[in-house]
């Protein structure tokens, strides 16, 4: 994948955040993924009782349950950490009809029904301003 399909892919994961309402564990793989991390996902045909929901990514040498960042703000907030421990992040609620979340990351902003998934999508903004050269465009803001 080139750095501008990937750029694309992660643009297009931050636009998913930011139109679903719930979380989704899809979701969660598809953005550890996008990440950089090494993902299993669970495997529809074997349902066995300790395969983990949404599967497994890999850290060092360890194999972990895939966080349900599209759901928990402690998840995103702990990704945010681990990849990018030195940018900054905000997040904040916007009081309209539909309450809606409202967050920036380095630079980046995205919107959600969600406060984790509003750090998702400005999140994926920020990682996807980071594989161009380029200032962000109004997409990525």
């Amino acid at each position: 994948m080139t750095s501008a399909d990937q750029r694309d892919h992660l643009l297009a994961l931050a636009q998913r955040c930011e139109r679903t309402g719930r979380p989704d564990r899809n979701l969660d793989a598809d953005i550890y993924e996008a990440l950089g991390f090494t993902v299993r996902r669970k495997p529809t045909t074997l349902l066995a009782p300790r395969t983990p929901p949404g599967g497994i990514y890999q850290q060092g040498s360890l194999w972990k349950a895939i966080g349900r960042i599209s759901a928990e703000i402690d998840v995103a907030v702990g990704v945010i950490r681990q990849k990018a421990p030195d940018w900054n992040w905000s997040l904040q609620s916007v009081a309209t009809e539909e309450q809606t979340y409202e967050a920036l990351v380095a630079g980046c902003s995205g919107q959600g029904a969600l406060a984790s998934l509003a750090l998702c999508a400005a999140l994926l903004k920020a990682f996807a301003r980071g594989r161009s050269d380029q200032p962000p465009t109004q997409g990525e803001r």
